[in-house]
C-alpha cells in the first residue's frame, strides 16, 4: 500500500501526540516520585523518638542527667566575650550531638568554645540530659529551654505574630501546591519545600531574636543543626565583618554565573510591585546555616523591626510575597548589612536527591550543611554524603544502640 502526502502528514502528527503523551506520563511520574520522597523525609524516625523518650526517663530518675550545665566554674565564660561562642537553636538532640562534637574535634582550640543550645519545652529535659551524661572534656554546653525565658510583653507579641504569619504563609502555599498539578522540572523542586516542618518551626524562625536570646553576647557563630563541621572556625569569631552585622556565604564555588543557594527569583513573588520594586530577580541569596553575627552591632540597627514590618506587608497582601522558610524575609531585613565571607566555610545542598559531588571540594569546605529534605538522621539520602555525618554519630552509646541508630 502506497501512503500518500497527506496519510504521511497525519501519521506523523498522531507519532508525536504519542510522544507528547509520553513524556507528559514520564514527567507526572517523575513529579509524583519527587513529591512523595518529599513527604518521606519530613516523618519522625522511631529511633529519634525513642532516644528523647529514653533520656527524659534518665533525666527523672538519674541525678547525673539533671546536673547543672555547664557547671558552677564554668558559669562565667557564658557571657565571656573572650570565649567562642556557639549558638544552636534545636529540638533535635542528636543532630545537636553531631555538631558540637564535630566543631569540637576540629577545632584548635577547644577549650575556647562555648556552645549555647535553645530548645524547646517538650525536648528541654531530654537534650539536658544527654549533655549532662556525655560531657565534653574541653568545651562548656549551655542547654536552655524556651520556657526558661522571661521576655518583655512586647517581644512576646512580636514572637506570637511572626509564628502566625509564618502559619498562614505555609497553609496558603501548602493548599495551593494540593490544587497544582506539576509536571517534573528540576526547577519545581523548591515548591516541595512548603512541605518542610521548619517551615513553621519557632525555633527556625527565632534566629531574627538573638540578641533578645543572648543579651549578654556580641559576637557569635551560628550553626544550623543538620550541618557537619570539618575543619576549624576559629578564625570565624577574629573575621572583620567591615562594619556589617551578619558574615555570610554569598558566592559560590562554581563562579560568577552560578549561586550558592539559590536566587531571589526562587524565594519571591515578583509580580507584586513591593517585591519588584525592592529587589532584583538575579541575585544570589546568601546562605543561612554557617553565619557570624556581631550581636552588639545589630542593637543598633533596626534589622529585627524591618523583618517584622516585611511579615505585616506578607500579611497585607495576603501572604503572597514569598515562599515559606525563615529565609525570605530575612534576606530583606538584613539588606546592606551582610560581610560576604568565603565560599570555602559553607558548602550547601546535600539533601537533596542531586548533593554536591565534587569529592574535593566537600573535603576543602569547612561545614558541610544537609539543607534540603534528606537529612542525615534519614535514610533516604545519598550514602556518599551521608556518612560525612555518620562518623560524628557515637554508635557505641548505650542509649543511642537500644534506640537502634545505626550507620
Amino acid at each position: 500500500m502506497t501512503l500518500n502526502r497527506q496519510d504521511i502528514k497525519a501519521f506523523a502528527f498522531k507519532t508525536k501526540a504519542v510522544i507528547a503523551k509520553m513524556e507528559h506520563v514520564v514527567r507526572t511520574a517523575k513529579w509524583h516520585e519527587t513529591l512523595y520522597w518529599h513527604l518521606a523525609a519530613h516523618g519522625v524516625p522511631k529511633s529519634l523518638h525513642c532516644l528523647s523518650l529514653k533520656l527524659a526517663e534518665e533525666y527523672a530518675v538519674n541525678a547525673v542527667a539533671r546536673s547543672r550545665l555547664p557547671l558552677p566554674q564554668y558559669v562565667y565564660r557564658l557571657g565571656d566575650p573572650s570565649f567562642h561562642h556557639v549558638v544552636l537553636l534545636t529540638d533535635n538532640i542528636l543532630a545537636a550531638s553531631v555538631v558540637i562534637s564535630s566543631t569540637t574535634k576540629t577545632s584548635s582550640y577547644p577549650e575556647k568554645l562555648v556552645f549555647h543550645v535553645v530548645t524547646d519545652k517538650k525536648t528541654y529535659t531530654s537534650m539536658h540530659a544527654w549533655f549532662a551524661l556525655n560531657t565534653i572534656d574541653s568545651a562548656v554546653v549551655e542547654v536552655k529551654g524556651l520556657h526558661e525565658y522571661d521576655w518583655s510583653h512586647d517581644v512576646n507579641v512580636a514572637v506570637k505574630e511572626m509564628l502566625e504569619i509564618h502559619h498562614q504563609i505555609w497553609n496558603r502555599k501548602y493548599h495551593s501546591l494540593k490544587k497544582e498539578e506539576f509536571e517534573y522540572e528540576e526547577e519545581n523542586d523548591h515548591k516541595l519545600d512548603v512541605l518542610s516542618p521548619s517551615s513553621v518551626s519557632l525555633l527556625n524562625h527565632l534566629r531574627i531574636h538573638l540578641p533578645e536570646l543572648f543579651p549578654d553576647l556580641n559576637k557569635v557563630v551560628f550553626l544550623d543543626d543538620d550541618v557537619v563541621v570539618q575543619h576549624d572556625l576559629s578564625s570565624l569569631w577574629e573575621l572583620d565583618l567591615n562594619q556589617k552585622v551578619m558574615g555570610a556565604v554569598v558566592d559560590s564555588w562554581c563562579g560568577s554565573y552560578c549561586c550558592p543557594g539559590r536566587k531571589y527569583k526562587d524565594y519571591f513573588n515578583f509580580t507584586e510591585p513591593i517585591i519588584s520594586s525592592n529587589v532584583r530577580q538575579d541575585r544570589c541569596g546568601w546562605l543561612y546555616g554557617v553565619n557570624v553575627f556581631d550581636l552588639k552591632k545589630w542593637r543598633k540597627t533596626n534589622i529585627t523591626a524591618v523583618y517584622h514590618q516585611w511579615l505585616k506587608h506578607s500579611l497585607n497582601s495576603g501572604f503572597a510575597l514569598w515562599h515559606p522558610g525563615a529565609l525570605p524575609p530575612a534576606l530583606l531585613a538584613f539588606e546592606n548589612h551582610v560581610h560576604r565571607i568565603d565560599p570555602s566555610w559553607h558548602i550547601a545542598g546535600l539533601g537533596y536527591q542531586n548533593p554536591p559531588s565534587d569529592k574535593h571540594m566537600l573535603e576543602a569546605a569547612a561545614v558541610v550543611h544537609f539543607s534540603g529534605p534528606a537529612k542525615p538522621w534519614l535514610e533516604i539520602g545519598s550514602p556518599e554524603v551521608r556518612g560525612m555525618w555518620i562518623r560524628h554519630v557515637n554508635l557505641s552509646n548505650e542509649h543511642i544502640r537500644r534506640c537502634g541508630i545505626t550507620g
